[in-house]
């Protein structure tokens, strides 16, 4: 028997080897396919939660009311000057039109609840719907207001859980002294008696359960916490007790607490509360929230049961009401938000926009491209094509690319010391806020800029040396022209890099709260602005739940600006690109 020859040797290894070979390729390829998935699962679900969270915001229920602009309150000279006009008393002339809508409403704290439907400040819109025409005057003008921002978000179904059910038979309805309104339908109240006992016991057992832990750990706890511990174990015990008598106070009924779901009756424009339910689900008593009591009975009514109960939500009973009454009365619609991107900031979140942010980021990013763009370029081109290499452009390029990484904040802090201390320009100003960002986007500018020049090929410059044209002529009629698509893309990049920038404009005072959006011509630039990253910042801070919705929707606003800054560049690449 011969030993194999080497050839055969070595085939044999390679046979072994090159399966292993393609198989570890086959895996690198999969792990790299599946990081790239990842990356697009996790980048499609940011989206789709800031979508789900956003687009709430962009509409809005107004309230539709005819309003008497009566000459006695909204021209008070009777000179339809702009003087009289504006010391008109608008915020009567709402509360008026709300009054014609709910005129059994005069108890005052009622009617302080009333006219929380909207905010006070629309009273300013409607002056100066006045000022642009005020041939209104005297006469009976649709006035659209955005309603509360906690009833829209219960319009929208974001505030509580509100269901309808189904409800068949005729209703009937009758006064009862002492005890309400007296609430019959053949089967309208058999379920929900039910379920009305259920949730009551299981609200009792849920309230002993956390007296009887709190008792547990009087035992283990210091004096002032088994004092705290005693008067929770106490209370609990006590609403417990309550719920329990609640089913057991009068025989064959239910009575309803503030502790448990609420639920309203809606029939022929008239809504009333139910307060106790008979437990055969034949008859219920109630009180009426709008309208008042008629005999006849009701063939087409609703039945609302809010599962969140009146004590845990700001939103009472009364007002539900009243707004499910405007809406059933049409005097309610739903449109698009246009006061998202018409007006400025507010303290009310129906009346919030992101116009002035807007436009301080137009006016910031102005200053900013006029800046660093030719600064950052030139500074290239000099480094690039005329600057001898030596120690001392060595050094500036190692401190070009250490700037490219320092901290953005540490540009705000720079542009605190020299614009504002130093200099004294005005704080929360686009022209500071642009100040600070070229600062913070001229290396990013500059290291784009060179990389652009280096790709151009070397044959180009001496093609044109040897044809007789200068080294400016070379530059810039040959080698700049060639790299202008790469330029162009790493400005564009750096300046919409600067765009989402929020730490170093927090820094120099654009944080503030700005009412009135600054205007868009020259002496926009030194007028007090904010931008949209700090616009999102102050929202996502804001107590109110409906800022949630507007902190999502400005995230959008500023992420199709982002987008729109990128597809400029992919499009100037492609439309400046020459291919050798």
């Amino acid at each position: 028997m011969t030993d194999p020859t080497p050839q055969n040797s070595l085939r044999d290894t390679l046979a072994e080897r090159l399966p292993r070979r393609y198989r570890a390729e086959l895996r690198f390829r999969a792990a790299g396919l599946g990081a790239v998935m990842s990356a697009m699962a996790i980048l499609l679900v940011l989206i789709l939660s800031i979508l789900n969270e956003g687009l709430p915001a962009f509409s809005v229920h107004n309230l539709v009311l005819p309003v008497s602009l009566e000459r006695e309150l909204v021209d008070q000279e009777g000179d339809a000057s702009e003087a009289s006009l504006r010391r008109g008393r608008y915020g009567a002339v709402l509360q008026n039109a709300m009054r014609e809508e709910f005129p059994a409403v005069t108890d005052r704290r009622e009617l302080r609840a009333l006219f929380g439907l909207y905010t006070p400040l629309n009273s300013t819109r409607l002056m100066d719907e006045v000022l642009a025409d005020p041939g209104l005057v005297g006469t009976t003008h649709v006035f659209r207001m955005p309603i509360s921002d906690e009833l829209d978000l219960y319009l929208k179904g974001q505030l509580v859980q509100d269901r309808v059910l189904p409800t068949t038979g005729r209703l009937e309805l009758s006064e009862q002294d002492g005890s309400g309104v007296a609430i019959s339908a053949s089967a309208g109240f058999a379920d929900l008696a039910g379920e009305m006992r259920r949730s009551i016991q299981l609200e009792a057992d849920r309230l002993e359960v956390r007296a009887q832990s709190s008792r547990q750990a009087m035992q283990i706890a210091d004096a002032d916490e088994r004092d705290r511990l005693e008067a929770g174990a106490a209370r609990a015990q006590r609403q417990a007790d309550s719920l329990i008598a609640a089913i057991n106070a009068e025989p064959g009924w239910i009575a309803l607490q503030g502790e448990l779901p609420s639920i309203l009756v809606q029939a022929d424009g008239r809504i009333l509360k139910v307060s106790a339910l008979s437990t055969d689900g034949r008859m219920a008593r109630g009180e009426y929230l709008v309208g008042e009591g008629d005999a006849e009975p009701v063939a087409v009514w609703s039945l609302y049961v809010i599962d969140t109960p009146e004590t845990r939500r700001r939103v009472s009973d009364q007002v539900i009401a009243w707004t499910r009454a405007l809406e059933s009365r049409g005097r309610i619609e739903r449109g698009f938000n246009h006061y998202l991107f018409s007006n400025a900031d507010s303290r009310e979140p129906e009346l919030a926009g992101v116009r002035g942010a807007l436009f301080g980021s137009i006016l910031t990013m102005i200053i900013t491209m006029v800046l660093s763009v030719p600064i950052g370029v030139f500074t290239a081109l000099y480094l690039e094509e005329y600057a001898p290499k030596n120690r001392f452009t060595d050094l500036i390029e190692v401190n070009i690319n250490n700037l490219a990484a320092v901290p953005s904040i540490v540009f705000g802090l720079l542009g605190l010391a020299v614009f504002i201390n130093a200099f004294g320009l005005p704080r929360s100003t686009p022209i500071v806020g642009g100040l600070v960002l070229s600062l913070m986007t001229l290396p990013t500018v500059i290291i784009s800029t060179r990389a652009a020049l280096k790709a151009v090929p070397p044959s180009i410059r001496q093609a044109a040396l040897a044809v007789g044209a200068s080294k400016t002529q070379t530059v810039f009629h040959h080698v700049l022209p060639l790299a202008a698509p790469g330029i162009l893309t790493g400005s564009i990049i750096g300046l919409a890099q600067a765009l989402g920038e929020t730490a170093p404009l927090l820094m120099i005072g654009m944080v503030a709260f700005i009412a009135d959006a600054p205007s868009l011509g020259l002496e926009g630039f030194s007028q007090p602005a904010t931008v949209m990253p700090v616009q999102i910042f102050l929202w996502s801070d804001a107590a109110e739940r409906a800022f949630e919705a507007r902190t999502a929707a400005a995230i959008l606003v500023l992420l199709a600006l982002m987008i729109g800054f990128n597809a400029l560049a992919i499009y100037l690449r492609r439309r400046f690109e020459r291919r050798w």
